[in-house]
């Protein structure tokens, strides 16, 4: 039967003062006037983000948790234009190295979810030359923890700009533009606006990328077709190539007002609706907590699986449905 792996976002509630994202506006790097002692400050707050994720990884390890997403935020001011000379990856290499160690060592699953203003579909070619250029430094961050970067990075099929199929063919297009070691990076999500199920199913099955299936988004945003269940096997198919599990995203309505919204913990009833439908078809799923208590919500929801009577427990993340 299927094994499930639950992991959490970027930040903990439970481990003290171990923010990963610390920043600098660029507006404060300016009211330095030596622009070098500038930069010097921007690194250091870089190497505290790492030292922080680090830790996160040391509690995540010690919690027998297997997959956690880093922030996207580790260097401030990394691609900023005016900051284009700053050769950031260099002060960095070695906690770098100590990162992607500590997660092989571990066998930890560790990825990206690139910010919302990544856009592959925009019409806008500075908004594409400026969402390649993030990527690229997801890759090299990738590179320079020594991990593997195929199927790392989750995103959103972008912009709807008031014409679905107009805006899912432009991603096509803008797709050829993209280096092909960023493309090998990419998986893309199903949101609860715009690109539902569907939409993002055909892109990556066109493209050849792996769907992460959200499930919340889903119910939020569907076309005609709520049974998404029907599509499952095609899901799967994107991943054929992939070295990884599928992956999926699991979150709760905040309320039925709110819907859209992401609760504070996880709906286990809701969630095990969704497991019990794919049981059996894999031999394993990693299962993406987007909850507002990070994780806490994984652990609270660990203790509720925990008293069920249709799971085999494995460790302090995993379970085996029956």
């Amino acid at each position: 039967m299927t094994i499930v792996r639950l992991g959490y976002v970027a930040m903990s509630m439970i481990v003290k003062n171990s923010s990963p994202s610390k920043t600098m506006t660029y507006t404060q790097f300016q009211k330095i006037e030596d622009r070098e002692a500038a930069l010097r400050k921007l690194e250091r707050i870089a190497l505290q983000n790492l030292q922080n994720t680090l830790r996160l990884l040391r509690h995540t390890a010690a919690s027998d948790i297997h997959f956690y997403r880093l922030t996207s935020r580790l260097i401030p001011l990394a691609n900023h234009e005016e900051l284009l000379d700053w050769d950031y990856m260099k002060p960095l290499k070695e906690p770098l190295g100590e990162l992607g160690a500590f997660a092989r060592k571990h066998k930890m699953r560790i990825d990206f979810h690139p910010d919302h203003f990544v856009l592959l579909n925009s019409p806008q070619k500075h908004i594409l030359k400026n969402s390649i250029k993030t990527l690229k430094l997801h890759y090299l961050l990738l590179k320079g923890m020594g991990i593997d970067t195929m199927h790392r990075c989750v995103m959103h099929v972008g912009g709807n700009y008031k014409d679905t199929e107009e805006s899912l063919e432009r991603f096509i297009e803008n797709w050829m533009l993209v280096p092909r070691s960023l493309q090998t990076m990419i998986m893309l999500e199903n949101d609860d606006t715009s690109f539902t199920f569907e939409n993002t199913l055909y892109l990556c099955e066109k493209l050849g990328i792996p769907l992460v299936f959200d499930y919340h988004h889903h119910l939020a945003h569907h076309s005609n077709n709520p049974h998404w269940e029907s599509n499952w096997d095609r899901v799967i198919q994107t991943w054929r190539d992939s070295s990884l599990p599928i992956k999926m995203h699991i979150s709760s309505p905040k309320s039925d007002k709110l819907f859209r919204h992401h609760a504070d913990y996880i709906d286990i009833n809701m969630f095990f609706d969704f497991l019990k439908k794919i049981n059996g078809s894999i031999s394993q799923i990693d299962c993406m907590i987007e909850a507002k208590k990070k994780d806490k919500a994984l652990f609270k929801l660990m203790k509720e699986v925990k008293l069920r009577g249709d799971v085999e427990i494995i460790d302090g993340s995993s379970f085996r449905l029956k």
